[in-house]
């Protein structure tokens, strides 16, 4: 077998790998969520998923892909159905499709994002709505700007010297996903009862810990093949470099991990379990972007300031800023993943960090606003928000009809403040 059939088959592999990512952060979703609307966030992201891959299909390729031309032949008036890259035309059925299906599964996983910070009262057609901007407008517009765009052409900048850095997807798949789930969040507000009238935030604990956790070891094995194929296809780094890859995102999740621990512990007096699941899923996040560059020891660094940056993080949401974020998904992605951005120029030395300040001030300055302002135009005409009589209810009757634990579970919001 020639080395270029290896090359392929190995990436093809990982690849197949990032559906556990998705998997993974499904069930942590859900298992961080309340029991009454458990059903609720796996169809939630079961379908959204769907959306996601559906919308990137028909024109969310090309938006990534081919977006000068398109955008000719809006201005010239021509058939738009006749862009390059809608419904994959142009594409080759063969090693050109590498990329199609790793950018499928991506916009899959940075889609669901969102889900966890508006859980509990996001409205499935809502959530499906949304992720139509984000998995055809934001998600590509972004790729473009990071693979085939001004931020991988900042090399011919004397000023700058280096391109953007970002193998895995810190900014382009978790921070885009996070500052999304923000955006949502700040739109729907926060659940009913999460804060008294003095603005003191109530604690409402997951539901299931063990959801939580077994998808925190899922999410492992996707994100090793995330950031592989990535830097394989993104960065053209060799077979042999991979067990880098996998060695650098293995240590990273360990140390947001431990980190998040320790932090607790000092903080709250025991650890706590949720966190330092999110403080694996921080290391993860913040692996991606130098995953196949940073050595071992700098990756540990890493992964010890994101589950640092977890927890502080969380609990300047929640308490300063009031935001109601059930699953810390703005916490874990969005900063996470900026941090991993961060820390891939930091640690390269040189140049790279003027690069990495640039992705970020683009994912600040456009995912953000473009994100927010989108769904803000979409929520004035169709509610993102279930009722009130829904919340109380749960997701799972009040949109389902049926409830996840129906025989076994007894839906009570006593821990609640009134």
């Amino acid at each position: 077998m020639s080395d270029t059939a290896v090359w392929f088959a190995l990436c093809l592999v990982f690849i197949l790998l990032v559906p556990l990512s998705i998997a993974g952060l499904a069930l942590i979703n859900t298992g961080l969520g309340r029991s009454r609307s458990a059903a609720h966030g796996m169809t939630s992201s079961l379908s959204v998923v769907a959306v996601a891959g559906l919308v990137y299909f028909v024109f969310g390729f090309s938006v990534q892909a081919y977006p000068v031309n398109f955008a000719k032949m809006v201005m010239a008036d021509q058939r738009v159905l006749g862009a390059p890259g809608l419904f994959l035309r142009g594409v080759d059925y063969g090693f050109p499709l590498l990329p199609v299906v790793l950018g499928i599964f991506s916009v899959g996983l940075a889609s669901i994002v969102p889900l966890g910070a508006a859980a509990d009262r996001l409205r499935l057609g809502a959530a499906c709505l949304a992720t139509v901007i984000f998995a055809g407008l934001t998600y590509p517009g972004f790729a473009h700007w990071a693979v085939n765009g001004f931020l991988s052409q900042l090399v011919s900048n004397p000023a700058i010297g280096r391109s953007y850095l970002d193998d895995g997807g810190s900014g382009m798949i978790q921070a885009s996903g996070g500052l999304a789930a923000l955006s949502l969040a700040w739109l729907v507000g926060p659940r009913r009862g999460k804060y008294s009238s003095s603005g003191l935030p109530a604690a409402i604990p997951a539901h299931n810990g063990v959801l939580v956790l077994f998808g925190s070891m899922l999410a492992w094995i996707g994100w090793i093949g995330l950031n592989a194929a990535g830097a394989m296809l993104y960065r053209g780094v060799s077979a042999e470099r991979s067990l880098l890859v996998a060695v650098n995102t293995s240590l990273t999740a360990m140390a947001g991990a431990l980190v998040a621990a320790a932090v607790t512990r000092i903080r709250f007096r025991r650890p706590d379990a949720s966190l330092i699941a999110n403080g694996w899923m921080a290391g993860l996040v913040s692996s991606s972007a130098g995953c196949a560059v940073l050595k071992p020891a700098t990756a540990i660094l890493t992964g010890m300031v994101a589950g640092a940056l977890l927890v502080l993080s969380v609990e300047w949401f929640e308490v300063s800023l009031k935001v109601d974020d059930p699953c810390g998904s703005i916490s874990v992605h969005a900063v996470g993943g900026l941090w991993g951005v961060l820390a891939a120029g930091i640690f390269s030395g040189g140049q790279q960090l003027l690069a990495q300040l640039v992705g970020v001030a683009t994912l600040l300055g456009f995912t953000l606003p473009f994100t927010y302002g989108a769904n803000w135009l979409l929520s004035r005409l169709l509610a993102y928000r279930v009722s009130s009589d829904g919340e109380r209810q749960g997701l799972d009757l009040h949109e389902l009809g049926a409830d996840a634990y129906p025989e076994f579970v007894v839906h009570s919001d006593e821990f609640l403040q009134r």
